[in-house]
C-alpha cells in the first residue's frame, strides 16, 4: 500500500482562454490534512475537478488510492464538498442525506446510525427535518459537509468548506478536519484562507496563475528566513552594518525605556547564538532574543514572489 493517496505526474486541464491548470505533479501523504493554496483565479477547482474525473484532463496521469482518476474504482472511497453546489429546496436535510445515501449504495440499517450522526456531527442535530428552503447559508455548508462525509470515505475533498461560515462555525471545521485525520483520514483541504490552512494543515501546495510552485511540509516551508526579535541597551549607530553578513536587515520595532526592540532576518538561523555572542563580545546588554517564526502568509507571498522574479531572470537573447 503506497504512502501517497493522491499522486500525480505532470496533470493538466487547458480551456481554451489559457486558464486551468498545467504540469502538477503531486504527492499526498495518507492520514494528513493537505492544504492546495492559491488565489482566486490560480486553477485549484478545476485542478481538484480534474482530479475527481468531473473533468477530463488535457494531459498527465493521476491515480486516487491508486487507481487512475477517471475510472469509478478511483472515486469509490471518496468524499467531495464542491465550492459551489445548491440542493433541492423542497427536500428535508435528512431526505436529502437519505438520497444521497442511496446514490452511495449504504444499506438501509447502515443510514438509520449513519445519518443522525452525521447530522450531530456538523452542528445539525435536531434540524434535519426542516427544509433546505430555509437552512441559512452556514447550514448549507453544514449538510453539505454530512453529504461528503456519507459514505465514510478514506478521502475527503473540501473545497472552500468554510466559506459561508461564521467563526464559530469555521472552528468547528477545523476540529472536524483534526478529527478525521486522527481517523486515519486524508483531508484535501482547497482555500484561498491561509489562516485557516496555517491552523489545520500538516503539508501544503501552493498553486500560481495554473502552476505549481512549491510542496512539502508547511512548517519546513516556513523556514524561509531566520528572524529573531532582540531588546538591547542603547548602543552606537553602525551596529547592525558592522555584524554583515550574518545581519541581513534590521529593523526597529519600538523603544521601552532604556531598551530597544529590533526585528532581526539573518542570513541563516545557526546563526542566532554568533549573533548573541558577537553583541555580548561588544558589551552590549541583552534583554530577551526570540525566534520569530513566518506566518503562512509571509511564506505564501515568499514563494510566490520567488516564482515571479524567476519568471523574469529568463534570458530570451
Amino acid at each position: 500500500m503506497s504512502d501517497y493517496v493522491i499522486e500525480t505526474h505532470r496533470l493538466t486541464k487547458q480551456y481554451n482562454n489559457g486558464a486551468g491548470c498545467r504540469n502538477i505533479s503531486l504527492s499526498v501523504p495518507r492520514g494528513t490534512v493537505f492544504g492546495f493554496l492559491g488565489p482566486n483565479g490560480a486553477g485549484k477547482s478545476t485542478f481538484v475537478r480534474t482530479l475527481l474525473g468531473l473533468l477530463v484532463p488535457t494531459d498527465g496521469t493521476g491515480h486516487i488510492l491508486g487507481a487512475p482518476i477517471g475510472s469509478v474504482k478511483s472515486r469509490e472511497n471518496v468524499g467531495y464538498l464542491p465550492e459551489l453546489f445548491r440542493y433541492p429546496e423542497w427536500l428535508t436535510g435528512r431526505q436529502l442525506l437519505e438520497t444521497h445515501a442511496g446514490l452511495c449504495g449504504l444499506a438501509r440499517d447502515e443510514r438509520k446510525k449513519r445519518i443522525p450522526f452525521l447530522l450531530d456531527r456538523v452542528g445539525l442535530s435536531g434540524r434535519g427535518e426542516e427544509k433546505i428552503r430555509g437552512y441559512s447559508k452556514g447550514m448549507q455548508q453544514r449538510i453539505g459537509l454530512a453529504c461528503a462525509l456519507l459514505s465514510n470515505p478514506d478521502v475527503v475533498f473540501l473545497d472552500e468548506p468554510t466559506s459561508a461560515l461564521d467563526p464559530i462555525g469555521r472552528r468547528e471545521v477545523r476540529e472536524l478536519m483534526n478529527e478525521l485525520r486522527n481517523e486515519g483520514k486524508t483531508v484535501f483541504l482547497n482555500s484561498h484562507l491561509l489562516s485557516e490552512v496555517e491552523s489545520v494543515c500538516d503539508y501544503i501546495a501552493i498553486i500560481h496563475k495554473g502552476e505549481l510552485i512549491v510542496q512539502g511540509e508547511w512548517r519546513k516551508l516556513s523556514a524561509v528566513k531566520a528572524q529573531v526579535e532582540i531588546a538591547l541597551a542603547p548602543h552606537a549607530d553602525g551596529l547592525w552594518e558592522s555584524l554583515a553578513p550574518i545581519v541581513v536587515k534590521a529593523e526597529p520595532i519600538r523603544k521601552e525605556d532604556d531598551r530597544s526592540y529590533w526585528l532581526v532576518t539573518l542570513s541563516d538561523e545557526r546563526d542566532i547564538p554568533v549573533l548573541i555572542h558577537r553583541l555580548s563580545e561588544a558589551g552590549i546588554s541583552l534583554y530577551h532574543v526570540i525566534p520569530r517564526i513566518p506566518r503562512l502568509e509571509d511564506v505564501f507571498m515568499y514563494w510566490v514572489s520567488r516564482k515571479e522574479s524567476e519568471s523574469f531572470d529568463v534570458d530570451y537573447r
